[in-house]
This record gives structure tokens, C-alpha cells and sequence, in this order.
């Protein structure tokens, strides 16, 4: 099968979309598919990259200033096409509704290509970073939310990680009109599981040998709400030895390492930054527990990376956390935003070895059932029926038929990027 991936977030940008749209081109590439990814380059400019066993078309990008090292391809209209065209797919998986997630919408329609549209984002993982537009972010979330939805229906078929990526949706999910699935995000349980920590990643990144150790690992920005975990901690450390681990980067880090310093626990903090892949998994075997604060998860890669590992999970009940944190069965979940709460689940799996093993346990077992391998064949088996199905679309179209809406909202479209293209 030939299969073109259109991902506006892909590796090497470090967040839950670009780990998936990766480890997807991956795995269906290990399984003998032929895989393109059409993504923004890291440079600005148009080129061709191997990443292992599948290709990435980068296209013309420029920085998008919300987040860090991540860059947006604001016109890729033709370099998507000419990439269509050329390749030929069997099908188009789209991952952000985007300029090449949109471009690529329009293209796979326009050429009766199937199309399957995966909902990864939630109107607050944009918003909690627009400080300047806070007043307006009900009209605004109402906009993005209605925007998402209309953008997926044009799709065959629209795919979510979880059941809570589905009611994201809103009270718009009564207007889409296309079957949606459910299909994990998947980890890669060869990579992640449990293992004993490294003496040498203690002494590399300065940690504590004499304490547990709280860890996050993933981006650091305004929508994970980090600062409710720096005042967890603050308060957990009145009464119990322990050092907290941020894996990762962000927007929010500098203002983060601040706030540990006017909380006055700067020096139980380490702020590793971005680390590499293996660093990563060394340092998730550190961990006591894995405690995660963000409001604003359609599934939480990284706290599926965690759990693989063995790590009890401390999480706020809002958006997906809930489907991955079982309350009390592999972990405490805490109302949103409440430092105290967190903090009191922290303290619970720290102070009670017997309850950190159960607990563990059962993150292990839960972590299993979202097998990348998996993932990998349940797309696969989508992507077959989906083929299948638009065969069986277009055998039953009268002759001459001419879907003339479409006919034209591709024209206006592609005119109207040719001349700003040119220009």
C-alpha cells in the first residue's frame, strides 16, 4: 500500500502529534508499506529527507511564534499537489487540519483519494499560549472547535486517540457526518518498560541519589499547566525528601524555572531541557511516579511512555488523563488546577511502598493494551476498508457524474494560492 502521511507537526518539533505521525511512518513502513510525509521544514526551505525506513517531503515553512522550534507552512498548496501527484497514494492519513493538512484535504478529495483525518488537538492547546486573546477565548475555542469539525467531516473517515477526543467536539460532534474511530496513539513497548536506573544518568543530570523523585516529561508550555505541579511540589516538600525531574522544552521554561525560584525550591528542582531519545527512556527509569498537571490532552503520549516504564501516575481529571489514570487503581487523580490536591496524591504514592507497587503494577498492565504494534494494524485494516469503500463509492456514481461543488471549491482554492504563490 502507498500511503502519504500530511503532518504540519513531525519529528524533529517534540510533542504528542509529531511523536505519533513518526512512529506511525515507522511501523507501517517496517510492515512493507511504502510511506511519505509531507511536513514543514526545519530550515525554511523545500527539501527531501530519509528519516530510516519511510521519506519526508519538507515543504517552504516559516517560524510560528507560539512555540518553540516549531515552524508552519503557510502556502504549501502546490508543493503538496506536485507531492500528490508524483506519488500516487493509495491514501492520505491527515494528522493537523493545517496549511498541509489542508492542502492535502482538498488535493485527496479533488483526485478521489481516500482521506482519513485523525483529531489530535484541543482549542486550549493553542489558546493557553495567546495570553493577549484570553478575553476572548470562548468565542474563539467555539471557532476553533466548529472549524475542527467542519475540517474533519471532509474526510471518509476521522480517527481519535479516545473517547474524550471525540466529545472534544462539543456540541458540534451532532454535525459531523463520518464514521469515527477510535484508535490509540500507541507506544513502542520494545523502547519503553521497565528497567533499573543508570548510575552514570544521576551524575550527568545532577539528581539525588537519596531521595524519590517526581517526574514530567513533555513539553513545557502554557496549555500543560506546569505551575500547578511547581506549587505541588513546594508543598510536598514541607514534608517529604524528595526532588522533582522536568524533562523537556517549551515557551513557559524560563518563566517556570522563576517560579521554583520565588517558591523557593529551585534547588529540588532539575530542569533537564530537551534530551536525546535515549536519555529519555534513562531518565523515565528514575522516576517514583510520573505526575502530570495539563488540562489540555487528547491521549498524553508521554504519560503512556511512563506507565510502560512502570510509573504510578498522579493526573489532573480533565480532557483524556482520566482514560490512562484509573483513580486509585494506577493512580490519584486531582481537580484542575488544585496545587493541594495534586500535592496530596503525590504524598499518598510517596509515604506507602506496598500502595507505589500496586500501583505500578497496574500502570504496566493498562500501558499494554495500547501496543504500537497494535495501533499499526488497526490503521492498517482502517486503511483497507476506507480503500475499499471509496472503490465501491465511485463504481456506484452515475456516468459523467461531476461532484460540482467540490470541482469548485478546488478551483477557487488552487487559483487563489497560485497567484499569492507567484506573487
Amino acid at each position: 500500500m502507498k500511503i502519504l502521511i500530511a503532518s504540519d507537526l513531525h519529528w524533529p518539533v517534540l510533542n504528542g502529534v509529531a511523536t505519533f505521525s513518526r512512529n506511525l511512518a515507522r511501523g507501517l513502513a517496517e510492515q512493507g508499506h511504502e510511506v511519505i510525509v509531507i511536513a514543514p521544514s526545519q530550515d525554511g526551505q523545500k527539501c527531501k529527507q530519509v528519516d530510516g525506513n519511510y521519506v519526508i517531503y519538507r515543504t517552504k515553512s516559516t517560524i510560528f511564534p507560539f512555540y518553540q522550534n516549531f515552524r508552519i507552512s503557510l502556502t504549501p498548496q502546490l508543493e503538496v499537489r506536485k507531492i500528490i501527484q508524483d506519488f500516487e497514494p493509495d491514501l492520505i492519513h491527515i494528522q493537523m487540519p493545517l496549511g498541509i493538512g489542508q492542502a492535502a484535504m482538498l488535493i485527496g478529495r479533488r483526485y478521489d483519494i481516500p482521506v482519513i483525518s485523525t483529531s489530535h488537538a484541543m482549542a486550549e492547546n493553542l489558546l493557553d499560549n495567546l495570553k493577549k486573546v484570553a478575553p476572548l477565548s470562548r468565542p474563539i475555542n467555539y471557532m476553533l472547535s466548529d472549524y475542527g469539525r467542519r475540517f474533519h467531516s471532509k474526510a471518509d473517515v476521522i480517527t481519535s486517540p479516545t473517547e474524550s477526543g471525540i466529545k472534544s467536539f462539543g456540541k458540534h460532534i451532532e454535525k459531523v457526518n463520518k464514521p469515527i474511530e477510535i484508535i490509540s496513539n500507541g507506544i513502542d513497548l520494545r523502547e519503553y518498560a521497565p528497567g533499573t536506573s543508570d548510575p552514570e544518568i544521576y551524575e550527568k543530570y545532577g539528581l539525588p541519589t537519596d531521595r524519590p523523585i517526581v517526574t514530567y516529561i513533555g513539553r513545557v508550555d502554557a496549555e500543560k499547566h506546569l505551575w500547578v505541579l511547581i506549587k505541588a511540589m513546594r508543598r510536598v516538600l514541607k514534608t517529604d525528601k524528595s526532588h522533582l525531574l522536568v524533562v523537556g522544552a517549551g515557551v513557559d521554561l524560563e518563566h517556570m524555572k522563576n517560579l521554583a525560584d520565588e517558591m523557593g525550591i529551585h534547588e529540588h528542582v532539575t530542569f533537564a531541557g530537551r534530551v536525546s531519545d535515549e536519555d529519555k527512556i534513562a531518565l523515565e527509569h528514575v522516576g517514583t511516579l510520573y505526575a502530570i498537571s495539563s488540562p489540555a490532552e487528547l491521549q498524553s503520549i508521554a504519560t503512556l511512555e511512563a506507565m510502560a516504564c512502570g510509573q504510578p501516575i498522579v493526573a489532573v481529571d480533565a480532557g483524556a488523563l482520566a482514560e490512562l489514570c484509573h483513580d486509585g487503581e494506577n493512580g490519584i487523580l486531582f481537580g484542575l488546577d488544585d496545587d493541594e490536591g495534586m500535592a496530596e496524591g503525590i504524598e499518598k504514592i510517596l509515604r506507602d511502598p506496598t500502595l507505589r507497587a500496586q500501583f505500578s503494577k497496574e500502570s504496566l498492565a493498562i500501558a499494554q493494551t495500547h501496543d504500537l504494534d497494535n495501533t499499526i494494524k488497526a490503521f492498517v485494516d482502517l486503511y483497507d476498508r476506507t480503500i475499499i469503500a471509496k472503490k465501491n463509492e465511485i463504481a456506484e456514481r452515475p456516468a459523467g457524474f461531476v461532484d460540482r461543488i467540490k470541482e469548485s471549491e478546488f478551483r477557487e482554492y488552487m487559483d487563489f494560492w497560485s497567484s499569492n504563490d507567484e506573487k
